[in-house]
């Protein structure tokens, strides 16, 4: 399947808070064609979008996802989090949007504005600790009950093995990708048996002799997560298919400047 070149990391994760569906719209407004976000599940199993294992960084719970049923979830403001890591963007985002709640959405719910939007998506499996199997499970349950069959799929990517392992099971056709922070032992043979149609690596550990090696592969590399122009157009001159980012509209003007688009 033909993959992006630029993927709103979290939806546009500087510009509005990160895995909601004001993030994901943010992304599409800014001109990107694909979008990712993170999976894992309420304690009642419920899909939802969300990055950390505790509440306590993007909203204002506290504790962990996992000790939380998703009607507690629900309730949470991922707004104010986000004004005080981003100040500047929180104040214009808020300009532009007030000040209501900006809610945990369910991974239903964000696949819904997703087909509305026209996007493709990137679904990060990012299972609770021990919860690798299952969150994959209800991740592609859901996600393959609302994705239609006539449009490019998901892809489905991880840095468990155990959740791309369901995902090959339970949804054999729909492209995977590794991903991967430290180049572990035994990582290549994970890529291969997962049959993976990509694979997702740190940015900031790619050298151009690391990127050698990778493309060796003949798979193409989605890497994460470039905010700075001057990295991405290196990235892509050296080979890299695909780019995650916090500011997808800058990264577009980036590679359409260079020509690298």
């Amino acid at each position: 399947m033909p993959l992006p070149q630029i993927i709103g990391h979290r939806g546009a994760r500087a510009h509005a808070p990160e895995n909601t569906l004001a993030g994901l719209a943010e992304a599409a407004d800014q001109g990107a064609q694909w979008v990712e976000a993170d999976i894992k599940l309420s304690r009642d199993g419920v899909p939802l979008l969300i990055h950390d294992e505790s509440l306590e960084r993007t909203t204002g719970g506290k504790g962990r996802v996992a000790d939380h049923d998703f009607g507690e979830l629900a309730k949470l403001d991922t707004l104010p989090p986000f004004l005080a890591r981003y100040p500047r963007a929180g104040i214009e985002f808020i300009a532009r949007h007030g000040a209501e709640p900006v809610r945990i959405p369910t991974l239903a719910q964000a696949l819904s504005l997703v087909l509305d939007r026209g996007l493709g998506i990137n679904l990060e499996i990012k299972p609770c600790a021990g919860r690798d199997i299952e969150t994959a499970e209800r991740a592609i349950a859901v996600a393959r009950d609302i994705w239609p069959q006539h449009l490019p799929q998901p892809l489905i990517s991880s840095f468990s093995p155990a959740s791309l392992a369901t995902a090959q099971r339970l949804a054999p056709h729909w492209p995977r990708s590794l991903l991967i922070d430290r180049f572990y032992a035994g990582w290549t043979r994970s890529a291969h048996r997962l049959e993976v149609a990509a694979i997702g690596p740190n940015a900031a550990r790619l050298t151009r002799m690391r990127l050698d090696d990778l493309l060796g592969l003949h798979r193409p590399l989605m890497a994460w997560t470039v905010n700075r122009p001057a990295q991405a157009r290196s990235l892509v001159r050296w080979g890299v298919h695909g780019l995650f980012t916090d500011h997808p509209g800058l990264m577009i003007r980036a590679l359409r400047s260079a020509q690298l688009s």
